[in-house]
Parts: C-alpha cells; sequence; structure tokens
C-alpha cells in the first residue's frame, strides 16, 4: 500500500505541470478567488477578481473579495506606529507641561541614579533630550524629544543631509496609498460617492470597506463618517465600530476623541488591541505614567500576553529606569524565549554596564534565530573585542562591512577606529575614521576624535577645524 501511494504522489506531482491549467479553469472562480485569498495570494485573487467583475460589475460577493485582497496586501500592524514627523515636532499642540518634572515625561526622562540603574550618558550614546538609546530601532525611538528643545532648522534635518528629507506620519501613509493606486491602476472604490446609510445596513460589506478606508485607500475623514453611520445603526453597542472610530480620530490628531471611542470599546469589549492603542495614545500624549497605569491594567486581566509585557518594559526604557525595564524584558523572554526586541535590548544593557561576555550570549542567541544584518555583525565585533576575544574582532567587522550600505557603513568604520585606538593602532585609526567622514560627513563623532588625533600630533589648525566641524553637526 506504502508503495502504491507513493507512486501516485510521484505521478501526480510528473503530471501537476501540464494539468493545472486546465484544473483551474474548471474551477468556480469565486471559489477560486477566496482561496487564493485564504492562502494570501493576493495579486492572484485580485486578478480573478477583476476578471469576473468584468463580466459581473454588481457582484457584492467578488466585490468583498476584492476589497479584502486589497486591504490585506497593504495590511500594517499600526500598534507599534509611533514615529513623528515635522509636522507633529512642529506643530505638537497637546503637551501637557511646558516644564514636566523628571521621571513623568518621555520628553524629559529620569537622570541616571543607583536606584533606576540610569546610564551614565558618558558610556551610554543619548537622544538629544536625555533617553538612552535601546537596543532595538524601533518606530519613536529616534525622533521623540525634539519638541521641547528643538528648532526648526534640526527638525528639517533628515537623516543624512542631501539624501532625505524628514516626512510626516500621515503623509507617509499618503505616499503608500499613492502608490497603492498606480499599481492597481485606476481606482477601485470612489469614497466620494459612496452612500454609507445604506453600507450600514450591510455589517460584512461596511466592515471591509472601513478597514479599505484606513489601509488602503488612507483616507480617515470618509472612514470617519462611515464608522459614525454603523455605529448608529448598532444602537452604539458595537465594540468593534468604537475601535475604528478611535483610530479614525488617532490618524486625523484628535486624540481625545480618540481616548472617549478607546474607553467606550473597553467597556463593552475587553481586546488587548484596543488597550495597546489607548496605551498608543497617551504616548503620543507625554502621560508614560497614564499609559503604564494602562498597560498594568490590561496584563492583569491578561497575564503572559508579551505585547502588554513588552509596551511596560519600552515606556521604562523611555524613561531611563533601566532596572524595571530589564526586568519586564526578561519577564518577556521567560513567555517568549526567541523575541528579538526583548534579546537586542537586553544585551545593549549588559554591554553597557560593562558586562560583553553576556551581552555576546544575547547576539549570538540572535545570530542563530536568523537575524543576519550589518548592525548585529558590528555588535559582535564590538563584544568579542570587549571580552579579549581579539581572533573573532576583525572577522565581526569584515561581515559587517560587506552587508553595510551607505547608511550603516559610517557606522562601521568608526567602531573599528574606536578598535584601533583600544588596541594602539592610531593609523589605522586615523584612516577608518577618514572613511567614516567621507561616507557620513554628518558624523560629529568621527570629527571630534579625528581632532584628538590631530591634537596628539601637535596639529592645532586641523584639530580646530575638526572640532569645530564637529561641533556645528552635533552641538551637544
Amino acid at each position: 500500500v506504502l508503495g502504491l501511494y507513493v507512486s501516485f504522489i510521484v505521478n501526480a506531482m510528473s503530471t501537476k505541470e501540464h494539468t493545472g491549467s486546465s484544473v483551474y479553469s474548471k474551477l468556480n472562480p469565486v471559489f477560486l478567488s477566496l482561496s487564493y485569498l485564504r492562502r494570501r495570494k493576493y495579486d492572484e485573487c485580485i486578478e480573478r477578481c477583476d476578471q469576473v467583475l468584468a463580466e459581473q460589475p454588481l457582484d457584492r460577493q467578488v466585490w468583498l473579495i476584492k476589497t479584502r485582497a486589497l486591504t490585506e496586501k497593504l495590511y500594517i500592524d499600526d500598534t507599534d506606529i509611533e514615529e513623528e514627523g515635522i509636522a507633529e515636532i512642529l506643530l505638537d499642540e497637546n503637551s501637557m507641561a511646558k516644564a514636566p518634572r523628571p521621571g513623568t515625561s518621555l520628553k524629559r526622562p529620569t537622570t541616571g541614579s543607583a536606584d533606576t540603574g540610569g546610564s551614565n550618558p558618558n558610556v551610554r550614546p543619548m537622544t538629544s533630550s536625555g533617553r538612552p538609546l535601546s537596543g532595538f530601532a524601533r518606530p519613536g525611538t529616534q525622533s521623540r524629544g525634539t519638541t521641547a528643545g528643538g528648532s526648526v532648522a534640526d527638525a528639517f534635518k533628515g537623516g543624512r543631509p542631501g539624501t532625505s528629507r524628514p516626512l510626516t506620519m500621515a503623509g507617509r501613509l499618503v505616499r503608500l496609498g499613492t502608490a497603492s493606486l498606480l499599481s492597481d491602476g485606476d481606482q477601485f472604490i470612489n469614497p466620494d460617492r459612496l452612500d454609507f446609510v445604506k453600507f450600514a445596513k450591510r455589517p460584512a460589506e461596511s466592515k471591509a470597506l472601513m478597514d479599505y478606508l484606513l489601509y488602503h485607500d488612507h483616507n480617515p475623514k470618509r472612514a470617519l463618517e462611515l464608522a459614525a453611520e454603523c455605529t448608529k445603526a448598532t444602537e452604539f453597542k458595537d465594540w468593534w465600530w468604537k475601535a475604528r472610530l478611535g483610530k479614525a480620530y488617532y490618524q486625523l490628531g484628535m486624540f481625545r476623541e480618540a481616548e472617549k471611542q478607546y474607553k467606550s470599546a473597553i467597556r463593552h469589549q475587553d481586546m488587548i488591541q484596543t488597550y495597546l492603542e489607548l496605551s498608543k495614545i497617551y504616548i503620543r500624549l507625554d502621560q508614560p505614567n497614564t499609559a503604564l497605569d494602562t498597560y498594568m491594567k490590561a496584563s492583569e486581566k491578561y497575564q503572559g500576553d508579551v505585547n502588554l509585557i513588552i509596551g511596560i518594559a519600552r515606556i521604562y526604557d523611555g524613561l531611563n529606569d533601566i532596572n524595571r525595564s530589564v526586568q519586564y524584558y526578561k519577564k518577556v523572554l521567560h513567555y517568549d524565549a526567541s523575541n528579538c526586541e526583548a534579546l537586542a535590548c537586553l544585551a545593549s544593557h549588559h554591554f553597557y554596564t560593562d558586562q560583553p561576555e553576556i551581552a555576546l550570549r544575547y547576539y549570538r542567541r540572535l545570530l542563530q534565530m536568523g537575524v543576519n544584518n550589518t548592525e548585529l555583525w558590528n555588535n559582535l565585533g564590538l563584544c568579542c573585542f570587549y571580552s579579549s576575544q581579539y581572533d573573532m574582532t576583525l572577522s565581526c567587522f569584515e561581515r559587517a562591512l560587506s552587508m553595510a550600505n551607505d547608511d550603516n557603513m559610517a557606522d562601521v568604520w568608526y567602531n573599528i577606529g574606536q578598535v584601533a585606538v583600544g588596541i594602539g593602532d592610531l593609523t589605522l585609526a586615523y584612516q577608518a575614521f577618514k572613511i567614516a567622514i567621507s561616507v557620513d560627513p554628518n558624523q560629529a563623532e568621527s570629527f571630534n576624535n579625528l581632532g584628538i588625533l590631530e591634537l596628539r600630533q601637535s596639529h592645532i589648525d586641523q584639530a580646530r577645524a575638526n572640532f569645530q566641524t564637529g561641533l556645528k553637526s552635533s552641538p551637544h
């Protein structure tokens, strides 16, 4: 029986190429498009739906399938997106206090002390507002904190002047929507011509249309109108529509209205995602303690949920309360041993607390999990150097340089220069810092170290020029 079964599989595989097209042609196109949607083959699903809609433009079933396919093709998990653009930085009118107390604002975190385990800014790199750079590049860790003391000129500076420009959060979504329309040819749904009162009587179609307007069209105004009509049709008892109302308000920048809708949704139905989005509002309003209370309340009901625990760890990390953040990052690993963010943040903490051997174990764990990028190999090289494993240091940096691009190559060469200074090879250090500023002319750290090397050789004018250039790039 086993031999017959194997031969049947081999024959089926050999004849698949010849009969595949004929089998698919005999299937119901609606069933086939739904099958493509379930298997996440969105382009094939949209193509099949277009064929059916060309013959039957009023087929509501196929319209629903295509709407879901277009939405899921561009869907992103926006519970973590907290990147602020230039408009949010310059036109932020939601600050609760001009000079908040330390420990109550992400713009003014607590200073390093023995109680909190805060990092020394002379050892660990900080943002302009005093927040420590985390070991994981997540949204909001680089741009937040410039509202209080940043200038207009600093806000208009991109990552690399001349090659990038800042963008608003809503502007990025609009650009994504424009790209999707160009790829799809013409517009599938014109929201300005829709009758939302009629759609409110069709629950399945209205929910699909709501997500389409938010994630594909990026039109929160019309999505807000649709959600308002559907909330009325459900007699204000459906938590899903209240949560979508809050999402539309949030994208429009109306945070207090979004807060009311999320709280109302939680009263009707406890959902983890609603708690996460409500906490995101408090973070945008610069109320980390209120966000912590929300996370704590949710974690008591949903014990062991990694998203809630890691949200608490992020806030403590942003407030420079390192001891508590490390405690919650370890708790995350207790429930999810393969969480990249917790592993990277713990590795960064141990590296900056003079424990490079432990940090090396965490980075090796990330490497075993399949993470393979320039930043990881760069950190491995630094950990090997500071843990006296000199034979592995240069090979790790060589691997980092082979994978680097113009955005992170300067940082790799800067770290090579630091290693060269540590082993006493000042010629290699000078060359590495020179290459770093040739890749990124705005890297103040390399200019500062070049000035020190020039000063050691009694080249006063060159040292002064390097110090002045570094001061212009980074006044801190």
